[in-house]
């Protein structure tokens, strides 16, 4: 009983709308449109024809880079935002893509979260491969001299 109320708990938790998921979401798709880039444009225009009108003041110069000061400190965040998600998203598609090929190595399902040392004996390891792949394609290996891992399965008698 207990452990039927917590998934209900955890399922309406999950269908809440996360504000700030929604408001990144909404506004990435705001800011990453023509008409946004328009207005910018547009927002730069009149501040430079304004120029002559305020004698070109510290006032108005300073205008156009406080605006742009603050529009960069919030985009840097947004974007950060939106990138994290999409590489999550994309690495959640290839672990899934990863697990559902029989003959893939699901050790590197997450390889995300290895060290950076793991990761670099990963590359060598496959640039090894692709080394004696290439080589195979040229004729320089025989079946007997490239690595094992890389061979196609035996067929069973």
């Amino acid at each position: 009983m207990a452990s039927e109320e917590q998934g209900k708990r955890r399922s309406a938790e999950q269908s809440k709308p996360d504000w700030f998921l929604t408001i990144s979401n909404q506004c990435s798709l705001l800011v990453g449109s023509r008409w946004a880039f328009s207005t910018a444009i547009a927002i730069v225009l009149l501040w430079a024809i304004s120029g002559p009108y305020y004698h070109y003041s510290d006032t108005w110069q300073l205008v156009i880079n406080t605006g742009t000061t603050i529009v960069t400190f919030l985009m840097v965040f947004l974007i950060q935002h939106t990138q994290n998600r999409d590489a999550k998203a994309i690495n959640l598609k290839l672990d899934e893509i990863i697990f559902a090929l029989g003959r893939a190595k699901n050790d590197l399902i997450e390889a995300e979260k290895l060290s950076d040392e793991e990761l670099a004996e990963l590359e060598a390891k496959y640039t090894k491969i692709r080394a004696i792949l290439d080589a195979r394609k040229k004729g320089g290996y025989s079946q007997k001299s490239a690595n094992p891992e890389i061979q196609p399965e035996e067929k069973a008698a």
